[in-house]
């Protein structure tokens, strides 16, 4: 996902000769979400097209527009459409379309494909880069009697594409023509309709000529694709496209050999849900999937988009949200796809049934540097109509609105866009996840909505949000659904987790909390003032890996079919301070590694009992007074203490701080944020 805008340089592989590897998935992938204005606009990505070109793919939400495409090799303004008459038409010029390809995203014009007034858009960006996607344009050349040789393209994808989707932009009647590794004997199938898979026969779609007698079926490889004596994919004088998709290439992450891109096949068994698991390795951000099997034209058999940006959730969560690639229509809820740490689940409700897919993993890959990029804080104050709070910096995955003044709301609620922006849970009380509507109503690219419920935008209150970035070593998020028996759990910190905060959403429960200064045989409640409990075996009596986490048979932590989530939290380098001290009943410095002070502090008396204390330097880390909240209270916001004062490697305790922040002896947990 993320999504953040990024510089987008490439490293160098020392093992592998001078392979570009890039660091993560924002430099390449972008889905991004934007409300038209009908005149003109800039979408700023972080996708650098302007010099490395790629593909901008658009699709109303809540219009039924066309899908518009636009790419490098073709030019700005000239428009392909998957939908647009079946998706058969030809390339079309329009000034007003797609105006510039940036070095940070693109422009759009005035036209209503992508840009019609008030109305909301999809566009997904894919920037040309090895071993992840490209695009090339021939000429058509079939004459098979003099040409040996002919019908080879070269690309620059730098493996064997896992799918390459070519369309004849000169011809007003020719299909999308679709290869997929999966579609074996010369199959081939088309994105413009909901058709079942084709046999292309012997001088077919994707072919090389060989000799002087014929063409023959050929798959594409590292270096080129082949096409056939086919007007479809090779007519004579015509301009042709294609889009070429890696498929478990490597080349990316800090070692060049992580996987962002997959394009496999799953087949349903059974009516359970899920009735089939795809395990890519890795939790992705944008799946499309078609059927292969026999058509009933029923928008189940399209070519089905999802991403996380529009609404992708686990499973528990709201619907997953809709779009078509060989249809106009408007957005539509569609949960035959559920996410998991690892892939996705698909709950098809039929039996025997074959799909194949695309998909993108969610990012970031890249270890942040900046507390900035990853966290924030807005105060406000509440208006009781629907209203967008923006300013956020990055793609926010996880939030948290608080009620500041007066008392007696619900205290701290975290929504995620994992779990859907409509499911809040609630710190404070043992409450199962639930469906408000209008509380958080969406998270967005730069913030979220707020409904008009009292929790969250009440006229005459005051309220704190809190938004997290999902990074690699800093936070990461995971739902799991147990299994009542000792298991590990995948999550992707890519570091071990000092700190995981535990959930169940199906039912009420407490907040089991792991903490590394606690060990492995210990919990804490965030729902509770206690102090640390145990020994127990809620994580297995084992201490957590950068890859998994542990945990028993207890049912607050893995009853069997029971849904959860867990929020993990790590040390990152100048980001991010899990750690514990020992109180001195006096003024007490805390050293996190920061060199502009903690912005956000959560700290916890564990030895007895204490509250979860709360600061931002929003609301106020100063010399004087600091307010603060309680992660474990309704309580309104106390304005009158001065417990923490600034300290620019961390924070400073005061020697006015109580017992339950800075006893003599007493020991205690923190997370700290630059």
């Amino acid at each position: 996902m993320p999504l953040q805008a990024t510089s987008g340089a490439a490293s160098y592989d020392a093992f592998g000769g001078g392979v570009p590897v890039v660091n993560y998935i924002e430099d390449v992938f972008s889905t991004y979400l934007f409300t038209g204005n009908g005149t003109s606009q800039t979408i700023t990505n972080g996708i650098d097209l302007s010099t490395k070109g790629g593909l901008a793919w658009f699709k109303g939400r809540n219009n039924t527009n066309n899908h518009a495409l636009y790419d490098t090799a073709r030019g700005t303004t000239k428009r392909l459409s998957t939908s647009q008459t079946g998706g058969t038409g030809a390339q079309v010029t329009d000034a007003t379309s797609l105006t510039a390809f940036n070095s940070n995203g693109f422009s759009v014009g005035s036209d209503n494909a992508q840009n019609e007034n008030t109305y909301t858009f999809a566009s997904w960006t894919f920037r040309k880069q090895p071993k992840f996607f490209d695009v090339v344009t021939w000429t058509g050349s079939s004459d098979v009697a003099t040409s040996i040789g002919k019908g080879i393209v070269p690309h620059n994808l730098g493996s064997a594409p896992g799918c390459v989707i070519i369309k004849n932009t000169t011809s007003g009647s020719t299909n999308w023509i679709v290869y997929h590794r999966s579609l074996s004997g010369g199959y081939r199938i088309f994105l413009n309709t909901t058709d079942a898979q084709t046999n292309a026969g012997s001088v077919g779609y994707f072919s090389k000529y060989t000799d002087n007698v014929g063409w023959a079926q050929t798959d594409p490889d590292a270096t080129n694709i082949y096409v056939g004596y086919n007007y479809q994919t090779n007519e004579v004088g015509s301009t042709m496209v294609a889009y070429l998709f890696a498929h478990n290439a490597g080349g990316f992450g800090l070692t060049g050999t992580d996987n962002v891109i997959s394009c496999g096949t799953f087949t349903t068994s059974g009516t359970g849900d899920p009735n089939a698991t795809v395990n890519l390795g890795y939790e992705p951000q944008w799946v499309m999937i078609k059927k292969t099997t026999a058509s009933t034209g029923h928008p189940s058999d399209s070519w089905i988009m999802y991403d996380i940006m529009r609404g992708l959730p686990v499973k528990g969560g709201s619907s997953s949200r809709a779009l078509y690639a060989n249809a106009s229509d408007v957005e539509g809820n569609n949960n035959a796809l559920k996410l998991t740490n690892v892939g996705f689940n698909a709950d098809t409700g039929s039996d025997g049934i074959t799909y194949i897919y695309i998909a993108c993993r969610r990012g970031p890959m890249k270890v942040p540097t900046l507390g900035t990029t990853v966290y924030n804080a807005i105060a406000r104050s509440g208006n009781s109509t629907s209203t967008s709070i923006t300013g956020v910096g990055f793609v926010p995955d996880l939030t948290s609105v608080s009620t500041r003044t007066p008392s007696g709301g619900q205290g701290f609620i975290w929504q995620d866009r994992l779990r859907s922006a409509t499911r809040p849970i609630f710190p404070s009380i043992t409450q199962a996840e639930t469906t408000y509507a209008n509380e958080v109503t969406a998270i967005n690219q730069d913030g979220i909505t707020v409904g008009t419920d009292t929790p969250v935008n009440q006229t005459g209150y005051t309220y704190i949000n809190h938004f997290f970035g999902r990074a690699p070593s800093f936070f990461d998020e995971v739902c799991y659904t147990g299994t009542g028996v000792n298991r590990t759990v995948t999550h992707n910190l890519t570091a071990v987790p000092e700190l995981m905060i535990v959930k169940r959403r199906d039912d009420g429960s407490n907040w089991f909390t792991y903490s590394v200064t606690a060990g492995n045989t210990y919990y804490l409640l965030i729902n509770s003032t206690s102090a640390k409990d145990g020994p127990g075996t809620y994580w297995n009596s084992t201490t957590p890996t950068a890859s998994v986490f542990s945990v028993g048979v207890e049912t607050n932590v893995n009853a069997n079919g029971g849904t959860f989530v867990a929020y993990l939290f790590a040390t990152c380098a100048g980001v991010s301070k899990v750690g514990s001290y020992t109180g001195t009943g006096t003024t007490l410095q805390i050293n996190c590694g920061f060199t502009a002070g903690a912005r956000f502090v959560l700290i916890k008396r564990t030895d007895t009992t204490g509250d979860w204390y709360v600061w931002d330097t929003v609301r106020g880390i100063v010399s004087g007074n600091d307010p603060y909240l309680l992660l474990n209270s309704i309580a309104a916001e106390d304005t009158s203490t001065d417990y923490i004062d600034t300290y620019n490697a961390g924070f400073e305790l005061s020697s006015t701080a109580p017992a339950a922040i800075n006893a003599s002896g007493g020991t205690f947990i923190f997370l700290a944020i630059a």
